[in-house]
């Protein structure tokens, strides 16, 4: 009995459809993404080259991250990568997947660095795949980095991204609790903007999150106390130390968080102007606040 034979396309259509109906995100994004990784193309080739056949070894490969895939293992860590503001992005299951919700902050940080004279400072909290100190890096001309992460791990990822997009003059990685990783004398110590995406998750979110989040994600960058609130706190504890006297802070926050955050900065009394902004989906999602 002959083999059946499977093309690109046909590929393509099944396991788009073997993902919708196990209910993964962006079905036919996901479909995308691992045939290219097991075929070593690019997403463009996947239609120009419709009708090639998959060899056997190509589908038993396949075959086992498709099934991976559909059991909610996010596609990110299945390939090793994914594309953040427009940069490819290596990922692994020790760093948070960059979301498009942060692509926003990065912008507005991009646009306030771009308005103030050179050169620029910025520390980021929490930098993870150092996803947000890569992009601030290379869409401001002129600025220096410090990026900070409690996982050394992440801080090997961060590592590698910035050295992918050859940034390395640019971007200063230091492993350490928040602004503990800075040492006074070597490192700079006052900043034009402080950036973060801390973890905010609280407890009630924390048992109620996606599969594909809470069983594969690191708790550490996602699960931050009763309320959520806890990182927020420790960074306000110190955070005016750190900002020059007409800097600014800010930080990603949870859909639900922005009247406890926008009290929390006011009542610090180190900001003048404190504004939240939402994301596409009109959750709050960013809070901006300025020295």
């Amino acid at each position: 009995m002959a083999l059946e034979i499977w093309t690109i396309k046909k590929l393509l259509e099944w396991i788009s459809e073997y993902f919708e109906s196990s209910g993964v995100d962006s079905p036919r994004l996901s479909a995308e993404l691992l045939l290219c990784h097991v075929l070593k193309l690019e997403r463009i080739q996947l239609y120009t080259l419709y009708d090639r056949v998959v060899q056997a070894e190509q589908l038993t490969a396949l075959r086992a991250l498709v099934k991976r895939g559909a059991e909610q293992e996010p596609v990110a860590y299945l390939v090793g990568r994914c594309e953040f503001y427009s940069m490819p992005l290596k990922i692994t299951p020790d760093c948070l997947i960059p979301r498009p919700e942060t692509e926003h902050l990065v912008e507005r940080a991009v646009d306030f660095l771009r308005g103030r004279p050179s050169p620029q400072y910025v520390l980021d909290l929490c930098t993870g795949s150092g996803c947000i100190a890569a992009a601030i890096a290379k869409n401001v001309k002129d600025v220096q980095v410090v990026a900070t992460d409690i996982c050394d791990n992440a801080l090997k990822v961060a590592a590698e991204n910035i050295r992918r997009h050859k940034l390395d003059n640019k971007v200063k990685l230091l492993c350490g609790d928040l602004f503990d990783a800075i040492i006074e004398g070597l490192d700079e110590t006052r900043f034009d903007l402080i950036v973060t995406n801390p973890p905010y998750v609280s407890d009630l979110e924390y048992e109620k999150l996606d599969k594909n989040v809470k069983d594969y994600e690191p708790k550490l960058a996602l699960y931050a106390g009763l309320e959520g609130l806890d990182t927020y706190e420790r960074i306000l504890e110190k955070v005016e130390d750190f900002l020059k006297p007409d800097g600014s802070l800010m930080m990603e926050i949870g859909y639900a968080q922005g009247p406890a955050i926008q009290r929390m900065l006011e009542g610090s009394n180190i900001f003048k102007g404190v504004r939240i902004e939402k994301d596409f989906a009109n959750n709050d999602r960013i809070a901006i606040a300025k020295k």
